[in-house]
């Protein structure tokens, strides 16, 4: 049973994620806003206090890094800056949180993560180890992305749905991001007056998205609303609550559990471990078309056989992560082939009883087992 949102109070909410963004966190000159600051961990101390886990994801190292290198356009001229940008930034980003915590009593840790550590199978276990024992130490982890090595190839590129996936690995039941502004709105609010804030999302339709600005407004960041709504999409995915709110005030989290303000988009019932990390991966090897009855063999359990096949596209190996899709385009489903992309050809669109035939040796009978298959 979902217990009610109520500011994701730890009454019900034993564990959730806090992304605060540069926006926020940094003012246009390159200065932490250290007083704003404090009023976030002060929410976070009576959270706290009131046995509520709390893990941090925290933009602003580029920002800050650009300052003290002086590097133009905040450092994201180009990718060689946001990096050594990141690798200054981030010394200075650690210790402000963790001398603002430990002012409160508390004990911080940073995580730096790449794209490619949360999408390998052993290094998210192994992050999500990480993360359970220092919360079951008391400790509040402090995770940003690791933009000093990371690359276009390999990087989240917002913080938005690093927080997603960091809630995945450690198991959180809800995320809040801080925003620039208090949600998500039918339109532009700055440039439509009669725009309304959409205060309950069930489910992320077409019309949804369509309501989504792209681009930071502060020129700081690297998200917008379109980012939080993927983020919402990887969350919800795997079972994790997520809302919006304003950052533009003090004591935000105190503010959102009095009023209530903001955007929740609301989970669905949460998948096992394994569907979790499947559902919320971005790098996907290759892409496997299915026939119409194969696409009803998946909605009622069914593993994927490779008779319903109608294309394989992508190179990749046994083990890899592949999407499943209608012969329409539509995604269907996210797992790990059984099979490589070559060999996967060869037996689309014939009987699992004939596919030792065709590849000349013992075989599997599923292409994608049901196991290790998430819907989507």
């Amino acid at each position: 049973m979902v217990p009610p949102v109520n500011g994701f109070d730890p009454a019900h909410w034993s564990r959730i994620v806090v992304k605060i963004g540069s926006s926020l966190l940094v003012d246009p000159d390159g200065q932490i806003r250290e007083d704003w600051l404090k009023t976030v961990i002060e929410d976070i101390a009576a959270r706290h206090a009131a046995g509520q886990q709390i893990i941090i994801v925290s933009s602003g190292a580029i920002a800050l890094g650009a300052r003290r290198l002086k590097l133009p356009k905040g450092g994201r001229s180009c990718i060689e800056d946001a990096q050594a940008a990141a690798a200054a930034g981030q010394i200075a980003l650690s210790h402000k949180w963790a001398e603002l915590l430990g002012a409160k009593g508390l004990s911080a840790a940073q995580i730096l993560v790449t794209l490619d550590d949360l999408e390998h199978r052993r290094r998210y276990l192994n992050a999500s180890a990480t993360l359970e024992r220092l919360l079951g130490l008391n400790v509040i982890p402090v995770v940003n992305e690791n933009d000093s090595v990371a690359t276009e190839e390999i990087r989240f590129g917002d913080n938005d749905r690093l927080a997603a996936r960091i809630a995945q690995a450690a198991d959180a039941r809800a995320v809040l991001l801080l925003s620039d502004i208090d949600g998500l709105y039918t339109a532009n609010p700055h440039r439509n007056p009669d725009a309304r804030l959409v205060e309950h999302v069930e489910a992320i339709t077409d019309d949804i998205v369509a309501m989504a600005d792209g681009g930071s407004s502060s020129g700081m960041g690297s998200g917008g609303m379109l980012s939080k709504i993927e983020a919402a999409k990887i969350a919800n995915k795997a079972g994790v609550h997520l809302a919006i709110i304003t950052g533009h005030t003090d004591h935000p989290l105190s503010a959102f559990a009095e009023t209530g303000r903001g955007t929740v988009f609301h989970a669905a019932e949460s998948p096992g471990a394994r569907k979790k990390w499947l559902a919320g991966r971005l790098s996907i090897r290759g892409h496997i078309t299915i026939d119409m009855g194969a696409a009803k063999a998946l909605a009622n359990g069914n593993s994927l056989l490779p008779a319903g096949v109608r294309q394989v596209a992508g190179a990749f190996a046994r083990g890899d992560v592949v999407d499943i899709l209608s012969e329409d385009g539509r995604l269907l489903a996210r797992g790990l082939s059984e099979y490589d992309s070559s060999d996967a050809v060869r037996i689309a669109g014939h009987r699992s009883d004939e596919i030792a035939r065709i590849l000349g040796g013992v075989a599997r009978s599923v292409l994608v087992h049901r196991d290790h298959m998430v819907m989507l």
